[in-house]
């Protein structure tokens, strides 16, 4: 008897535990999707057309945007974007030819001296006609939400255009919204890359993260002295 009471209360913790795990993943699950779906409900109505936002600017119903921003991404070691940053930086200059922007803000990353992903994309719009002094270089734009908190603190952003592929735009949205910015976002979409189903899987835990960020707002990496995207953009070069 001793042994079968033995293996019954082991049973009976076994199936205890198991119901605990099986509950604890089941609320893992839930509220990662419960954030996502709120993070992106959130944004939605942020997402817009360059015609669209022409249309407005022409009815006088909204001012032209301080800035265009454009988030960075990969670029290769032999120096040139990657296909999906360079249909970002693409749209970003239409978005400042139009007149929709008075200027534009390159974010991304350049952490390091052998990686760039500002300068290059600054180099690319001033060959494709844009004047050096409007293009502003976020060096230290290492996550959405660090260019988000940076273009509100450092660069003085008001008014906002966000240009990124939409799966990522949901997110940018909510953060510049989590900073009292005024938002529209372009979103990019002109092929889809390898690595996409990858990439909007990793984004659910991303909105997560930033969703947690927003609420306690911790500094980025780096911060720095105030640039007013008002000015001269060249203040932004490498010395």
């Amino acid at each position: 008897m001793g042994r079968k009471d033995k293996k019954g209360s082991l049973s009976k913790w076994l199936f205890r535990g198991f119901v605990l795990t099986g509950s604890l993943v089941f609320a893992g699950i839930f509220c990662l999707s419960f954030v996502n779906l709120y993070v992106k409900l959130s944004a939605r109505k942020g997402i817009s057309t360059m015609d669209r936002l022409e249309e407005i600017q022409e009815e006088k119903l909204e001012k032209t945007a301080d800035a265009v921003l454009v988030l960075g991404a990969k670029v290769r070691e032999n120096g040139e974007m990657s296909a999906m940053l360079k249909e970002r930086v693409d749209y970003g200059i239409e978005v400042y030819q139009r007149g929709l922007a008075k200027k534009i803000i390159m974010s991304g990353d350049h952490g390091r001296k052998e990686y760039d992903e500002v300068n290059t994309m600054k180099n690319y719009a001033v060959e494709h006609g844009v004047p050096s002094e409007d293009i502003f270089m976020d060096h230290a734009g290492f996550s959405t939400y660090e260019s988000m908190y940076r273009a509100k603190e450092i660069f003085q952003v008001e008014r906002v255009i966000v240009v990124t592929q939409k799966y990522h735009l949901y997110r940018a949205i909510y953060d510049a919204k989590a900073f009292s910015m005024e938002v529209s976002g372009i979103a990019c979409d002109q092929a889809v890359y390898r690595g996409d189903a990858y990439r909007k899987m990793r984004e659910v835990l991303a909105r997560v993260k930033d969703f947690g960020y927003t609420i306690l707002k911790p500094e980025p990496t780096f911060l720095g002295d105030v640039i007013p995207v008002s000015g001269n953009g060249n203040v932004t070069n490498d010395l």
